[in-house]
């Protein structure tokens, strides 16, 4: 998911994060201005101040858009900056479910190359988003030997816990993650509100299902941060956007771990003509970032919503105007292979889809009732557009 986040709470003091940090003259609300950190809804903060502060947490969150280059190399300065006041330091990932551990220890520990060490964590299965966005992260932990944790679970343990309940999946499968707290009502109705852009968003059930799954991804999240900061080090998560914003995700989870010294931080675009300031509440800090670079060119997409299926993957909804729509694929369909390869789960349509070339085709094998067909994915050219 990716979403927005919160207002300040646990310092180590448990003062507000107005009082504790230095706030330099500036009307309030006030629009920043690139490489400028503020207090959503208030003053700009000295950097000095802020992160001598957020070096005293247990647990520091660094919002992304998973796309955004600029994001990544925020995150990598905000990361050095952090290191120079407390070296003891470790990098959750939200990148990689927990079976990756060994190949982010063997990646720390010089063992694994760029390409074995893709290989070994099943990157691209995982997570899918370009690994140039995050080697620079990479190599700063393994240059200054921080510690990477994999915080994450695979989409198959989360639609289980979602499924079938917690009470239904042995403590040993789970990797010891606790139940999460309730949602917060705020929270729900952002959930609510996404769920609702979905083609089969109908019944209260599947909503109820899309909000379980949700507070898996934050709780077992949360777990794996305060399993890193127990063991006494300064534990800073990547993670993208809408987990944090609001407090309403991994914050409200950590909170119910007993882990209270912990903050947010997001990048904030701004634009060179219009800008609107940070909403109060949004997070401990924003960091101002001048809005010119772009996503990296967006990989392929079908446009289609899946679930997986005993004989392939299923279609559980189309997007208007999409490829899919465009091939004839329709809700219901069961993809069976694609360009001759056999589909045991989502994530391997996936990756297929995002090797795509612009104006190429791929060939699928669906089965519709009791009829099988082929239908032919056929992707434009990229000036002309999606």
């Amino acid at each position: 998911m990716r979403y927005p986040t919160v207002l300040f709470r646990g310092l180590a003091s448990s003062a507000c994060l107005s009082v504790c940090l230095v706030a330099l003259p500036l009307q309030a609300a006030t629009c920043p201005a690139p490489g400028e950190w503020h207090q959503p809804g208030g003053e700009r903060l000295d950097s000095a101040a802020l992160f001598a502060e957020l070096a005293e947490r247990d647990v520091v969150m660094l919002g992304e858009q998973h796309d955004r280059m600029d994001h990544h190399r925020w995150q990598l300065h905000t990361l050095a900056g952090l290191h120079a006041y407390r070296p003891e330091m470790v990098i959750g990932l939200e990148m990689l479910p927990r079976e990756a551990q060994p190949a982010l220890d063997a990646w720390v520990a010089g063992e694994l190359d760029e390409a074995d060490f893709l290989d070994a964590s099943n990157w691209r299965r995982a997570w899918g988003f370009d690994p140039a966005l995050y080697l620079p992260i990479l190599h700063f932990a393994r240059l200054n030997q921080v510690p990477l944790k994999a915080i994450n679970v695979t989409p198959e343990l989360r639609g289980r816990l979602a499924g079938e309940g917690w009470a239904a999946v042995p403590e040993a499968e789970r990797f010891g993650i606790s139940a999460p707290a309730e949602a917060l009502p705020d929270y729900r109705e952002r959930l609510a509100a996404v769920h609702a852009q979905h083609p089969t968003s109908g019944d209260e059930e599947s909503l109820e299902r899309f909000i379980a799954a949700q507070l898996v991804w934050d709780r077992a999240m949360a777990v794996g941060l305060a399993e890193a900061a127990s063991e006494g080090a300064l534990t800073v998560g990547l993670i993208g956007q809408g987990h944090l914003q609001y407090e309403h995700g991994v914050p409200h989870q950590l909170d119910d771990l007993g882990v209270e010294a912990h903050a947010t931080l997001l990048p904030w675009a701004v634009g060179a003509e219009a800008c609107e300031p940070p909403p109060a509440g949004l997070a401990q800090a924003v960091f101002a970032l001048a809005e010119t670079s772009q996503p990296l060119q967006a990989p392929m997409q079908l446009g289609i919503y899946l679930m997986p299926d005993a004989q392939g993957v299923a279609v559980h909804g189309v997007l208007p105007g999409s490829v899919a729509e465009q091939a004839g694929l329709e809700e219901g369909d069961i993809i069976l292979r694609a360009a001759g390869e056999a589909l045991t789960r989502p994530a391997d349509l996936t990756q297929l889809v995002q090797r795509q070339h612009p104006g190429t085709l791929l060939p699928l094998e669906i089965r519709r009732g009791d009829e099988q067909r082929e239908v032919l994915a056929r992707f434009p050219p990229r000036d002309g557009g999606d």
